[in-house]
């Protein structure tokens, strides 16, 4: 998963979230990575963020009844590179379903840290600013 680009590491995340993949988002993630979500424990950090945040995201939405996440990203608002680190934030929309009522989350914000290694642009950090139901 090369990425010559910040925002390319950040929807190949999103693609790889929206297709249930957490093993393919664990790739898109700096080793040491970090998430700050919303849902506890909040915080997540490791070697093992991803794939404990996606975790807890499937046990948390089966306490719920919520399934069918999917993320759209807009244009970011920053994409700041200098040298080798780079911040990004992207306002989006989530889609999921709750007992089968489909729900639309307008107006939240994924703010990302990334840092360029030899293969290219790695997610250091995010963290998801919820937005409101539409």
């Amino acid at each position: 998963m090369a990425t010559n680009d910040p925002m390319a590491a950040i929807d190949q995340y999103m693609d790889a979230f929206n297709k249930g993949d957490g093993k393919a988002m664990a790739a898109t993630f700096a080793v040491s990575g970090s998430i700050l979500d919303g849902m506890a424990p909040h915080v997540w950090q490791g070697p093992t963020a991803t794939q404990d945040w996606y975790r807890d995201v499937l046990i948390e939405g089966e306490q719920h009844g919520a399934s069918d996440y999917f993320v759209t990203l807009g244009e970011p608002l920053h994409n700041n590179i200098t040298g080798d680190s780079a911040y990004v934030v992207v306002p989006a929309t989530m889609k999921f379903k709750v007992q089968s009522q489909e729900i639309l989350q307008t107006g939240a914000m994924c703010s990302v840290a990334l840092r360029k290694l030899a293969e290219g642009w790695r997610i250091a950090a995010w963290a998801w600013g919820k937005g409101t139901r539409a």
